[in-house]
């Protein structure tokens, strides 16, 4: 992500029909040519992290893993199980959940599941309380990845908090990030911004670190999505708001 210092290279899954009201529609391109992507990048720049978004089938989901198996890189790799969009669109698969769960969730560094979608990758309601996300955190680290960060953003509540834990830690090792709810409609894009923000800030630190860097980041963000007017349903949130307020400071001087 440019606004924290990360020069991203984009492999494209899927194409999609999608503004501020909802998802339309979206195309899946060939697996093969998403790892004829991911070999291109692979083939020609040093690879520091890698954040894993929207994958929409089996088909791609098998192409990524094998890749990634293949190339054996030893860089962190965050996964945003994307399996719905906010508007409810389905966007994963069925199917292809079970591939993710069994050859890329043992891959991953770092899994970062909202609600409903640790619901969907435990085969279970989705959790609808704190003590039901302290319960299913512990299953989700069972599933292979190395640390999860599990989001409960969709609680009620004057507080969101996300818990974070380590493969074979226990429940008082765990991480909390608890910061005040922000009143704002325009949320499209956080959890797609977190996980990006936390590949990152990866490199060079550790998970717990990257993960309250990349939370201090996505606020900013969120507190200051107001300022932009984009669309008539759920605006975006300001990535480039500690630019904008730099900006103005040097105008002002």
């Amino acid at each position: 992500m440019y606004a924290l210092g990360a020069y991203g290279m984009s492999v494209i899954t899927a194409v999609v029909a999608q503004n501020t009201q909802g998802v339309r529609r979206f195309v899946a391109l060939e697996p093969d040519f998403v790892a004829e992507q991911l070999d291109a990048v692979f083939d020609d720049v040093r690879v520091d992290a890698i954040k894993i978004g929207m994958i929409a089938n089996v088909g791609i989901a098998e192409a990524l893993a094998d890749r990634l198996q293949r190339r054996g890189l030893d860089c962190p790799i965050v996964l945003d199980p994307v399996m719905a969009a906010k508007s409810g669109d389905r966007l994963l698969s069925p199917e292809a959940v079970s591939v993710l769960r069994d050859k890329l969730l043992p891959l991953c560094t770092v899994l970062t599941p909202n609600l409903p979608e640790a619901g969907d990758l435990l085969q279970k309601p989705e959790p609808a309380s704190l003590a039901d996300m302290h319960a299913y955190l512990h299953e989700l680290c069972l599933l292979g990845p190395k640390w999860v960060l599990l989001k409960g953003g969709h609680l009620d509540g004057p507080d969101s908090v996300d818990l974070l834990q380590g493969q074979g830690q226990s429940q008082s090792q765990r991480h909390v990030f608890q910061t005040p709810r922000i009143p704002t409609c325009n949320t499209h894009g956080t959890g797609c911004s977190l996980s990006s923000a936390i590949a990152a800030l990866l490199p060079g630190r550790s998970v717990p670190e990257a993960v309250g860097l990349a939370k201090k980041y996505l606020n900013g963000a969120i507190a200051a999505a107001d300022q932009l007017q984009v669309g008539l349903g759920q605006g975006p949130i300001h990535h480039f708001h500690a630019l904008w307020e730099q900006n103005a400071s040097l105008a002002v001087k």
